[in-house]
């Protein structure tokens, strides 16, 4: 494995750019590594500026379920481009994404169109608060909304508690109305409702965590929630910018059957092109502007060639039913996984939900942040280091999931199971 054209990049990307990169986790400084910097991608495989090609089970952290580059996308982009690249005007595109969410997700009545994941968060809990005039909303510790000030809380820090700011630039007032639960602990959420009755909006969290690795909610967890913030009148907010369309076509609202009240999307909407969206019940999503008096705007939004590749990514999700051979690869790649490090005595936890999967090196089931910040993070980087040699390309942190797509073939999972085998090699010595 050739790394001198990216070592020379990543040199010259830290003369002008914020530590070389820009995303935190791209730097790999978590597993000891300088970053490889990718020059293309088609199906299921990328190429380094080396010429390395590995096997990608990252896929642009989620949206490109059906692979780079992929031939359908790629002519919906090209005639869009062929139109106009921005109108900050109405397109009958937007209207054309919108519908297909709305009929694929149970809890949409109404759709706002944004550019990111963040923006869609951010927007989703200023609906909230608009709609049920209080200001506290509760978030779970590890569970990751994007990098936007009300939700940067420490996540380490207990249950039931205020949070502190998780970054420096954060006023500790902008999180003051941020309350913590622990997922899966449905007591630490009614604990926090008893403490503060009648104050908190929402309760938002991802359905299935990916951000603290892959975590499976608990049989009654979600329903409990819902019923909860029945009970007091709070909005339940589903964060499916990771699941939505990517566990199943309708998300984790539709495989389990429990309705938020506001769902917030991006990754495969998009198409692997900056798109985003938070959608729920009509009362609540008329009290956006321009209908309503909560103010939410944005130049780019439902930009043209991004929901020309969201609309194409869709209609193939759609037509060609995909979701149960996405399971089944995933699903023999974990099987694979846990067999071999079974019989090398290594211990694994695995969990799978149709095209996303994770693993944690622990000897205990992981059922919340803290469970998973007692996992063998050492182990992990080694084991990281170990695939990429062997042109296996996943998430380079311990604390991430992982994504199959339409594009990998029963060739390229046997390559990743052989891999595993000569990297487990490496965790033995």
């Amino acid at each position: 494995m050739k790394v001198q054209q990216s070592l020379q990049l990543f040199q010259r990307a830290q003369q002008s750019l914020v530590g070389g990169v820009n995303s935190p986790v791209r730097a790999f400084k978590s597993v000891g590594l300088s970053p490889i910097f990718i020059q293309k991608g088609q199906g299921s495989k990328i190429y380094d500026v080396d010429g390395n090609e590995y096997i990608d089970y990252v896929g642009s952290w989620g949206p490109l379920i059906l692979g780079h580059c992929h031939e359908t996308v790629i002519a919906a982009v090209e005639q869009a481009l062929s139109s106009g690249t921005s109108f900050g005007a109405p397109t009958e595109g937007e209207i054309v994404l919108a519908e297909m969410v709305k009929e694929a997700v149970p809890s949409i009545e109404m759709l706002r169109l944004v550019n990111s994941g963040s923006e869609a968060t951010l927007g989703a809990i200023r609906a909230a608060r608009g709609y049920t005039g209080r200001d506290k909303i509760i978030k779970f510790e590890g569970c990751y909304h994007g990098s936007i000030d009300p939700l940067l809380v420490q996540a380490g820090s207990g249950a039931t508690t205020l949070g502190k700011p998780d970054s420096d630039g954060v006023p500790q007032a902008f999180v003051d109305l941020t309350l913590l639960a622990e997922y899966n602990n449905l007591d630490s959420v009614a604990e926090l409702i008893d403490n503060h009755p009648q104050e908190i909006a929402a309760v938002i969290l991802e359905p299935v965590p990916g951000n603290m690795g892959m975590i499976m909610p608990e049989h009654g967890f979600l329903n409990g929630l819902r019923n909860l913030c029945d009970r007091e009148g709070i909005l339940l907010i589903f964060d499916e910018v990771m699941t939505g369309f990517r566990v199943g076509y309708g998300g984790v609202q539709a495989l389990l059957g429990v309705q938020p009240d506001l769902t917030t999307f991006g990754k495969v909407i998009g198409g692997g092109f900056p798109v985003g969206g938070y959608g729920g019940r009509q009362d609540i999503m008329l009290k956006i502007a321009p209908v309503g008096s909560v103010y939410q705007a944005g130049t780019l939004s439902g930009n043209p060639v991004a929901v020309a590749a969201g609309i194409a990514t869709l209609s193939v999700l759609k037509q060609e039913n995909v979701y149960a051979d996405l399971s089944e690869k995933s699903g023999w790649l974990v099987n694979e996984m846990k067999s071999l490090f079974q019989k090398a005595g290594i211990p694994l936890q695995c969990n799978q939900m149709g095209a996303m999967f994770g693993f944690f090196f622990s000897e205990t089931p992981v059922r919340n942040y803290q469970d998973a910040l007692q996992t063998d993070v050492e182990r992990f980087k080694v084991f990281f280091k170990g695939m990429l040699q062997e042109g296996i390309y996943l998430a380079p942190s311990a604390f991430e999931s992982l994504f199959m797509s339409t594009a990998h073939t029963e060739e390229d999972l046997e390559k990743t199971a052989r891999a595993m085998q000569i990297t487990l090699q490496q965790l033995c010595d």
